[in-house]
């Protein structure tokens, strides 16, 4: 399950994608669009900047953008960077692997073999959804800002 600080990063990265290419957004104007906490979604919105995903811009006429095109930005990238591994199990994490403690024989291990195949299928997805894509996606099901 993705942490709610994951969910948040991706929704405020979809109001970001809709804006881009226009003015900077203010803080408060993409909490109130996607009902985020105000004070939450300032440390999501500068984890992403030292990340070089998001720019900030000070003063009047200041805000958050994206700092390249929503298709450029994939959910893979998102959740290592906010939640860390994205591998169910420590001994399949490309990024972060730890071998079970309890694992004597790695390689002849069903269920290690079976989450592979898992981390494969969920990688190939995340790798392929930019924000764009879920900005499609959006439109394609009916979602309206006047609702």
């Amino acid at each position: 399950m993705i942490s709610k600080k994951t969910k948040y990063a991706i929704k405020a990265l979809m109001v970001l994608g809709r804006n881009y290419g226009k003015q900077p957004m203010q803080i408060i104007k993409i909490a109130e669009e996607e009902r985020i906490p105000k004070k939450f979604l300032e440390q999501i919105l500068l984890e992403m900047r030292n990340a070089g995903i998001l720019y900030s811009k000070k003063g009047a006429g200041g805000g958050y953008s994206l700092n390249k095109s929503p298709e450029d930005i994939f959910l893979s990238q998102i959740m290592r960077l906010i939640d860390g591994p994205i591998a169910l199990l420590p001994c399949v994490s490309l990024n972060f692997y730890r071998s079970c403690d309890e694992c004597t024989e790695e390689h002849a291990c069903g269920i290690r073999d079976t989450f592979i195949d898992v981390r494969n299928a969920m990688l190939q997805i995340l790798n392929d959804t930019s924000v764009a894509t879920l900005i499609n996606k959006e439109k394609e099901l009916g979602f309206s800002l006047d609702d």
